[in-house]
C-alpha cells in the first residue's frame, strides 16, 4: 500500500507562525514541519498518534522494533531495489554525491559504490552484525571514496568541498551532506536513535550536541540534524524507499519520513 501524505497545520503550528510573523527575516530559522496524516495512522502508527516527548519515542520504538532482519550480504541486492534510479533501472542513486551509477559496480574499488552506514558502525561498536549493522533504514549506496572521506565523522555544517561529493563538505571532525540529502541523513540518524535503545543486546544509540564522538554510541549534532529535517522535507525517492523496505524487506517503517514533525515532538 502506498503512503498517502496530507500536510495540515495544527493549531499550535498556526499559533507559532503568528508569533513569528513579527520577526525579521534574518531572525527566522527553518519553518517547523507541518503536521501530516498518512494511510498508516489508524493502523501501523495507531498507538503513537497524539503522543509527544518520551511517550511518543517509546511508542515508536515498540512499533518499529517489530521487523524482519536481513544479513549484511543481503544488503547488496536490497540496495539495488530500494535505491534504484527512477530514471534508469540499471542504476542506483548514491548518497551524498547524488550520482547515478550502475548496480553492477558494487564493491570496494575506486569507482565502485559500497554500503554506507549513515549511523557510523563504530558509534556503538555494532559493526556489521545483523540488526543495527544491517538495518536498511540507515544503509545507503555511496561512492567508495566519498564514503571513506565521511568515515565515522559526526554530522555538522561547514568544511571544505568533498571531491566527487556533489557539494558535500567536510572538516577534521564532521561531515555535511549535499543539500538534497540533509533531511534524509537526519531522518535516518533519528530512526536509529529510536529503534536501538539498549535492548536486543545492542548499544543505546542517541543523538547529542557533540562532534568527535568516537566509539561512543552517540551521533551529533542534534540541533543541526533537526534543522536539516526542516530544510529538506521527505522526497518522493525517500518515501518510495521507505515503502520498499516496509513491503519487501524489513516490514517496518522510518516514522520520520511519514511524520517529519515527530522529530520536533520528541527532541
Amino acid at each position: 500500500m502506498a503512503t498517502t501524505r496530507i500536510r495540515r497545520w495544527k493549531p499550535v503550528a498556526l499559533a507559532t507562525a503568528a508569533a513569528l510573523a513579527g520577526l525579521t527575516a534574518s531572525t527566522l530559522t527553518a519553518t517547523p514541519a507541518a503536521a501530516t496524516t498518512t494511510a498508516y495512522d489508524t493502523t501501523y502508527y495507531k498507538n503513537a498518534v497524539g503522543k509527544t516527548g518520551s511517550s511518543l519515542k517509546s511508542s515508536l520504538h515498540t512499533i518499529i522494533s517489530s521487523q524482519t532482519k536481513i544479513s549484511y550480504s543481503a544488503v547488496w541486492n536490497a540496495l539495488k531495489v530500494t535505491d534504484q534510479d527512477p530514471n534508469n533501472s540499471n542504476n542506483v542513486i548514491l548518497l551524498y554525491s547524488g550520482v547515478s551509477r550502475s548496480k553492477s559496480l558494487n564493491g570496494g574499488d575506486l569507482g565502485d559504490w559500497n554500503r554506507e552506514h549513515t549511523w557510523a558502525k563504530s558509534h556503538g561498536d555494532f559493526g556489521e552484525v545483523t540488526g543495527p549493522g544491517t538495518d536498511l533504514h540507515h544503509l545507503r549506496p555511496a561512492d567508495v571514496q566519498v564514503n571513506s572521506i565521511r568515515g565515522n565523522k559526526d554530522f555538522d555544517n561547514g568544511g571544505s568541498t568533498v571531491s566527487g561529493g556533489g557539494g558535500s563538505l567536510t572538516d577534521s571532525d564532521s561531515f555535511e551532506p549535499r543539500d538534497a540529502d540533509k533531511g534524509d541523513v537526519a531522518r535516518m540518524i533519528l530512526y536509529m536513535a529510536v529503534r536501538y535503545d539498549g535492548g536486543d543486546g545492542f548499544a543505546d544509540l542517541e543523538p547529542n550536541e557533540k562532534v568527535s564522538n568516537g566509539s561512543n554510541p552517540y551521533m551529533g549534532k542534534l540541533s543541526v540534524l533537526k534543522q536539516w529535517n526542516e530544510q529538506d522535507p521527505p522526497s518522493a525517492f525517500e518515501e518510495k524507499r521507505n515503502q520498499a523496505i516496509y513491503d519487501t524487506y524489513q516490514h517496518n517503517r522510518n516514522p520520520f519520513i511519514d511524520h517529519p514533525e515527530w522529530v520536533e515532538a520528541i527532541w
